[in-house]
């Protein structure tokens, strides 16, 4: 009989992780802790494109809010953690589409407002296989692995939005241009312009789009500028001119592609955002430009559309009525982004979050010493 049952038994010691277990815990921490964080709170982007600019520069890194407008339920799950659509520097896909959940939103602290900056899944399944031309290749995202775009939102749902002589409207009001917003202009000069000269004035190789010799002295630069940096190149000695492009003729590939929508980027609309309980009549025209939204991405089944007519799950319908909001969406390089005036509607469901600030900017033109944008360090977006 063992007499010293009351006395406590000495702890076992635990055994010491090895190094290669404490690098795993760690790394499983660290991946863990990033991926809640990216999903509830903020993730880092960069921008590679100058369909922004002058607001946001190509080679700006930002953070983007989740909480603002409130954070998606994750609809993928079977996918590499801390990827998009590719794992990365390959081409395999970074998910498995066996397992699709509803989307649903938690509640945020604001909503999308006319002039946010947002970030967003891009609809059209087009645009998340561009520059691919091979339409048999082309790949349908889910909704949450759709291409990232940021745009400004100009339109909110229920908006009657216009473009008129590149000038927004919105509800019959004409709307405040955003401090970066540019155009295409013109400028004729006397001589070639210097890459020297090009830093001086503060004009990359983005903003060129061509160059051209009109006669034996005068050339022609086709550049995207905002109009007080126009304003600032007409003093310079070498200038003749600068004339602002204007667009008068519609254009084929106008959002949404109709006999009823012959517009171009500077004239544009009205159109009628959708709005949820928003209830319209079924015809030609209103199918031409709400068509696709209805058969897509308005949450229906079986939905047929021929003849000017609209059936869902085997029933005839003469008026519909939308069953989530709508956005509006334009970069502020209005001369050179592929936006809602080419593609459409944004889906409140493709909503990714707000851009918040500027942590980072980096100029891939600039010199040794001029890379890093110091003056845009931490820099909040409006």
């Amino acid at each position: 009989m063992n007499w010293k049952f009351w006395k406590k038994s000495k702890p076992k010691e635990k055994s010491k992780k090895s190094f290669w277990r404490e690098w795993w815990d760690a790394v499983l921490f660290a991946v863990v802790a990033a991926t809640l964080i990216r999903w509830l709170i903020m993730e880092a982007y960069v921008i590679p494109t100058p369909s922004m600019e002058n607001s946001l520069l190509v080679g700006d890194f930002l953070f983007v809010s989740k909480f603002h407008y409130g954070t998606r339920t994750p609809r993928t799950i079977l996918q590499v953690p801390l990827t998009h659509q590719k794992i990365w520097l390959t081409n395999i896909p970074s998910y498995l589409p066996w397992i699709e959940l509803p989307t649903f939103r938690l509640p945020g602290i604001t909503h999308v407002k006319r002039q946010d900056v947002v970030v967003f899944n891009v609809p059209g399944i087009a645009e998340n296989n561009y520059p691919n031309p091979n339409q048999d290749e082309w790949l349908d995202y889910p909704v949450d692995l759709k291409t990232n775009y940021i745009k400004r939102c100009v339109g909110i749902a229920g908006d009657t939005l216009q473009v008129k002589n590149q000038k927004v409207w919105v509800n019959h009001q004409e709307q405040a241009d955003p401090e970066g917003l540019q155009y295409s202009y013109y400028m004729l000069t006397r001589d070639e312009i210097t890459e020297r000269n090009m830093q001086r004035l503060d004009i990359d190789e983005d903003d060129v789009v061509q160059k051209s010799l009109l006669n034996q002295d005068t050339i022609v630069y086709t550049l995207h500028l905002t109009p007080k940096k126009a304003e600032e190149l007409k003093s310079q000695p070498f200038v003749k001119g600068i004339y602002k492009v204007t667009r008068s003729q519609p254009e084929w590939n106008i959002f949404p592609q109709s006999k009823y929508a012959p517009w171009n980027a500077d004239f544009y609309g009205p159109i009628v955002i959708p709005k949820k309980g928003m209830t319209i009549a079924i015809n030609d025209s209103t199918l031409a430009l709400y068509g696709k939204l209805i058969q897509l991405f308005d949450h229906n089944k079986n939905v047929t559309i021929e003849n000017g007519k609209l059936t869902i799950e085997g029933k005839a319908l003469t008026a519909y009525t939308f069953n989530q909001d709508y956005f509006f969406m334009m970069g502020d390089n209005r001369h050179n982004s592929v936006d809602g005036r080419y593609w459409g509607f944004v889906p409140e469901d493709h909503i990714v979050g707000k851009a918040f600030f500027i942590w980072f900017s980096w100029d891939k033109f600039g010199s040794f010493f001029n890379r890093i944008r110091w003056s845009r360090f931490l820099k909040m977006i409006n």
